[in-house]
């Protein structure tokens, strides 16, 4: 990955090819393809704080959804894609999906006005009870396949599940920001949700996921283009050489 040529945007996005199709890597963590007028999130997580609740957990302020959704309205808004694809756990479960709030579903069903609304199913929300919008289980686009879960020894893959971090040093302090994690054959994205946790990008399985010569890039209140860290070894790939 390290001969494709990354270009920072006014801090709002990093562009960069990949599968010879123009690519944005929003600060939002949203990701756009402008040539298929396609915009990608994965991992929202809508209703966790109902899940857990439900569950028996601690009581977080329910404001999660309406926070994800608003911010993904400002992401609509900016790009104006022709389709929609929502990369698995939309929801945190089948029932936070089936026990969407009237105004939340008033939300959703703002954004989906006049365009192609696709759900690939995750691990939480395997058979999400929605109201309009296509539900796969994966889907293709052009060269591209978009899922839930990466799986190795596929190209032009885009997916989400991990939640990836990268561990940053900033005026003396360490923080840790979401990122998405690029190579010559994948994209994962991080988890768009405001209640979600992350997996640092050099713990396995993502370390053997992403080839050698990956790179990562921070989403937050700018996006950046990061080297790997070290400790982030990669998979060998004669694609790479």
């Amino acid at each position: 990955m390290h001969d494709t040529n990354f270009i920072l945007r006014g801090k709002r996005h990093v562009e960069f090819q990949f599968c010879n199709l123009a690519v944005r890597a929003l600060a939002s963590g949203a990701l756009q393809f402008p040539e298929l007028n396609v915009i990608a999130v994965a991992d929202l997580h809508l209703g966790k704080s109902q899940r857990i609740a439900r569950r028996g957990g601690s009581l977080l302020p329910p404001y999660e959804t309406t926070d994800a959704l608003a911010r993904l309205q400002d992401d609509l808004n900016a790009t104006n894609p022709a389709t929609v694809i929502c990369l698995g756990d939309s929801f945190d479960d089948d029932p936070a999906a089936a026990q969407v709030s009237q105004f939340h579903g008033k939300q959703i069903e703002t954004l989906q006005r006049g365009c192609r609304w696709i759900w690939v199913c995750g691990n939480h929300d395997a058979n999400p009870q929605v109201a309009a919008g296509e539900i796969v289980p994966e889907v293709k686009i052009a060269c591209l396949i978009f899922r839930h879960i990466a799986t190795e020894g596929c190209t032009g893959e885009i997916s989400g599940h991990y939640h990836p971090k990268i561990s940053l040093s900033a005026k003396g302090r360490r923080i840790s920001r979401a990122c998405f994690l690029v190579d010559r054959n994948r994209i994962i994205l991080p988890a768009y949700g405001t209640y979600t946790g992350g997996m640092d990008c050099r713990e396995q399985p993502l370390s053997s996921l992403m080839n050698q010569g990956a790179v990562a890039i921070a989403t937050g209140n700018r996006a950046s283009m990061i080297p790997m860290p070290a400790g982030f070894s990669g998979r060998r790939s004669s694609k790479l050489s």
